[in-house]
């Protein structure tokens, strides 16, 4: 059952001058490198992340190269409803607000073909990929739809696009498996209800591209840095290609 918060009517009111970004599953690969990116613009950044440790050794990794970097871990488990109503009251009582929800968490799965697939495959990676995201947008959303400027990126795939995963010419379209693929189909389509729902949010889906990372086994061939472009761009850019990006435009989703 969902907690219900209760708050004094100037919880979702930013007395801090920076722009504010919550980061979910950042304490590494891109998670880490956005939350060093956002911070290097002078942002303060909640880092979430689900262990406590790790949280504090990314933010500790981040100072020793911007020692005046404000960045901020916060236990965040995204598919727990009470780590993330307790991570909401920490980031509305500390006056921060909210500008910029990053909906980065994401696990691959077991690596099966599609006819291997069983009903079982799909819980944890939809438990985390797609309820994930809506767990913690929807608790967040009292401070985001606070800021006069409030957008929401959700970490998805071009493995998410029907219209990529059917062309020839595309690299995923020769990446077998259906679990992963239609949890993040399911995230472009959540996005996009979002997005119907709050005319006064940004909402964008990004491709961060085939980056070396955890979740491939560092095979990706882009570094983590290129995998970050899209997220950083439609985190901080003032107008962004489309509703759904890679780090060189507009994708179909």
């Amino acid at each position: 059952m969902t907690e219900k918060r209760t708050h004094s009517e100037n919880d979702n009111t930013s007395s801090h001058d920076r722009t504010t970004v919550l980061v979910t599953g950042a304490n590494k690969g891109l998670g880490l490198e956005t939350s060093r990116r956002l911070a290097l613009l002078g942002w303060t950044v909640w880092m979430a992340a689900r262990d406590e440790q790790a949280g504090l050794d990314a933010a500790a990794r981040i100072r020793t190269i911007q020692p005046d970097a404000d960045v901020r871990p916060v236990v965040l488990d995204v598919t727990d409803d009470k780590s993330v109503l307790t991570a909401y009251d920490i980031v509305a009582e500390s006056g921060t607000g909210l500008d910029v929800l990053v909906n980065n968490a994401g696990v691959a799965g077991f690596h099966k073909t599609t006819l291997e697939t069983v009903p079982a495959d799909f819980l944890p990676v939809f438990g985390v990929n797609v309820l994930g995201p809506v767990r913690v947008t929807h608790a967040f959303l009292p401070l985001l739809t606070a800021s006069p400027s409030p957008r929401l990126v959700m970490v998805s795939s071009g493995l998410g696009s029907i219209a990529l995963v059917n062309d020839p010419e595309r690299t995923e379209s020769g990446v077998p498996g259906m679990v992963y693929q239609s949890s993040k189909a399911a995230l472009n389509m959540i996005a996009n209800q979002y997005a119907k729902a709050l005319p006064g949010v940004r909402v964008t889906t990004v491709d961060p591209g085939y980056t070396a990372t955890d979740l491939n086994g560092h095979q990706g061939t882009q570094t983590v840095t290129e995998g970050t472009d899209a997220i950083v761009t439609a985190a901080s850019a003032d107008t962004v290609a489309g509703p759904h990006i890679d780090r060189h435009g507009a994708i179909p989703r």
